[in-house]
């Protein structure tokens, strides 16, 4: 296990819960949850859609005390409560205490957007626009993106990622990559749920597969590498078969 992580352990209180028939503890990966170990400074999370990647690492990342919409710890804006209710019965095993956190999700990264313009302005715009590479709505939603990760993710952070490559082209995925390898090398660590073949590919990451109740698994051997490598090896052969079977 390595001892320069944040975070090395996340444990689902299942004597707290009442009744596994109520959401979220009756999405199946949660109902078969005990204990996840983190051992490498990048842990991916990957599963097909609806398994529950999102509940959990938002639920991972309010038990942090970080913004169930996004943001750093210091942001409590709410737009709307939407998230569940899982936070309450999982616990966090911090070991040393990151310089920053910060919780950045595509489906809500509009409102984190629209929080950074309002304190700024309301603050006299400068130092906070600066420090997140200026006015974010004034970017293509990709190039927020990169511009909020070069600016305000710094080392020796505690990152929690839900699906980052919403915004990304191909191209903007591998620079996201470079930045990631840079801020791991100065001591921050990553939690990642993503659907991305390009990040998890990181060298110096881990991979565990929702689908297989956290099993860890080799690059090569995820659906994603696999799905991809099949339809980008032969996709007129594969659309064929699909659009013309009966």
């Amino acid at each position: 296990m390595n001892n320069d992580l944040f975070v090395r352990k996340i444990v689902f209180e299942r004597e707290k819960v009442e009744d596994f028939n109520t959401y979220p503890f009756n999405i199946e990966v949660i109902k078969g949850l005990e204990e996840i170990e983190l051992q490498k400074p990048v842990t991916f999370f990957v599963g097909e859609n609806g398994i529950g990647k999102s509940t959990l690492i938002e639920a991972i990342a309010i038990a942090l005390r970080l913004n169930p919409e996004g943001g750093s710890q210091n942001f409590c804006f709410s737009t709307k409560n939407t998230h569940s209710e899982l936070s309450n019965y999982i616990r966090v095993f911090t070991y040393n205490r990151p310089k920053t956190k910060f919780f950045l999700r595509a489906e809500s990264f509009y409102n984190v957007a629209t929080e950074i313009v309002r304190i700024s302005e309301e603050g006299g715009g400068g130092p906070l626009y600066s420090a997140y590479g200026g006015n974010l709505h004034e970017c293509s939603h990709g190039e927020s993106f990169i511009k909020l990760v070069q600016n305000r993710f710094t080392d020796k952070g505690l990152y929690i990622l839900d699906e980052p490559e919403a915004a990304l082209s191909a191209q903007r995925q591998m620079s996201l990559l470079y930045l990631i390898d840079d801020l791991v090398k100065e001591g921050s660590q990553f939690i990642i749920a993503t659907h991305s073949p390009i990040l998890i590919s990181y060298i110096n990451g881990e991979i565990l597969d929702l689908n297989n109740r956290f099993q860890k698994v080799k690059y090569e051997d995820t659906e994603i590498y696999q799905i991809y490598k099949m339809y980008l090896d032969n996709p007129y052969g594969l659309q064929e078969k699909l659009f013309n079977e009966e």
